[in-house]
């Protein structure tokens, strides 16, 4: 069958999306509709980014922050805003943006709700390597302090090994998924296996080593925004806004695809091509947050779920929605965990894991009643 154009596919699916929607007026309505729920959302992200800035352990009014953030500050509030918070805080905006969008893209890329991250393997490949770079290399020590913390010395060398272990688990996987037609079972099946192969090899490592490095390797994988730095938030607001721009390119396909692989098919869509770069540039935009933050979960499961259900699985909305929702997520987890027992900071991956968790199991027993 020839190859239509994007163009003549776009139109195809815009008359299918009116038939069923019951008319053209009813479809531009539900267009409206949707442009409003987005600009409300990132009217939510804005709020949540200056109650985020204002939150924390050091006492500074809202008009001092204000003023810091207009130059007009003085030392003490620029270092803890500038230096501190602010790094933080749009950290949390890009990586919340990127984990969701992640999950968005394999969930229709899977055609799985429940997929994420850990079912590529990724996250376990990336703890693998960040444990391999504490204990083995020597990343993890204690600091010479009246209260001998626990620290990592070394940040680069173990997010550069996260981050290669993760990348290769990726290559590996679409390179063996090639060999089976790139069918989506595959992926999950080889995603799976490559998992349980990465979790071995941690507690091996994790055996063999003293305390002191096994206390760096867990405070790493807890996951902390606090320790990214600008260079690193520029590195990941590069890649992600990359990755956006091509998901969004790509949302027509994506549309296709979520309604079936023959149906994608039909409309011209070459839909393992599709489903490799995606899932690639997903994989990518994982493995970036990872390595430098630690292990995030469920943001690219939460996100996603609870756009579908608001603006439904067309992509053109449910990409930027997904970001947006990923983003407040992550800010608002972020701060929960540094005012709740203030001023001690709890980890904010343990945080996303409670909100996630519920959504977890609803999908699961939506699923069986659906059966």
């Amino acid at each position: 069958m020839a190859k239509i154009t994007r163009n003549k596919q776009s139109k195809v699916l815009r008359e299918n999306y009116m038939v069923n929607r019951g008319g053209i007026g009813a479809y531009h309505r539900s267009i409206r509709k949707k442009w409003f729920i987005l600009l409300g959302m990132l009217v939510i992200m804005l709020f949540s980014m200056v109650i985020s800035v204002n939150a924390g352990a050091a006492s500074i009014s809202p008009l001092e922050v204000l003023e810091t953030l207009l130059g007009l500050g003085d030392e003490r509030g620029f270092v803890v805003i500038w230096r501190i918070r602010m790094p933080r805080v749009v950290a949390a905006v890009v990586a919340g943006a990127g984990l969701s969008i992640a999950g968005c893209v394999m969930q229709t890329s899977l055609k799985n709700p429940l997929a994420s991250p850990s079912t590529l393997g990724v996250s376990a490949a990336a703890t693998f390597g960040a444990n391999l770079a504490i204990i083995v290399f020597g990343a993890g020590t204690v600091m010479n302090t009246a209260s001998d913390a626990v620290a990592i010395n070394n940040p680069y060398l173990v997010t550069m090994c996260a981050f290669a272990f993760s990348m290769g688990a990726v290559l590996l996987i679409m390179a063996l998924s090639k060999l089976r037609s790139f069918s989506p079972e595959s992926i999950v099946l080889a995603g799976t296996a490559l998992s349980s192969l990465f979790s071995a090899g941690t507690t091996m490592i994790q055996y063999f080593g003293d305390d002191i490095k096994i206390a760096a390797a867990l405070f790493w994988t807890f996951g902390d925004l606090g320790r990214i730095s600008w260079t690193e938030v520029a590195i990941l607001s590069v890649i992600t806004t990359g990755c956006i721009v091509y998901f969004l390119l790509m949302r027509w396909n994506y549309n296709a695809l979520a309604n079936g692989e023959e149906t994608a098919k039909s409309l011209g869509v070459r839909t393992t091509k599709v489903r490799f770069w995606g899932m690639l540039a997903a994989s990518l935009l994982t493995a970036v947050s990872v390595s430098f933050m630690g292990m995030i979960g469920f943001i690219g499961l939460i996100g996603p779920q609870i756009m579908k259900r608001i603006l439904g699985a067309d992509h053109r909305f449910l990409i930027p929605a997904s970001a947006l929702a990923g983003s407040i997520i992550l800010l608002l987890a972020d701060t929960i965990a540094r005012v709740l027992i203030s001023p001690i900071i709890l980890p904010v991956g343990a945080i996303t894991s409670l909100l996630g968790a519920p959504m977890f199991f609803y999908i699961l027993l939506r699923g069986k009643k659906a059966k």
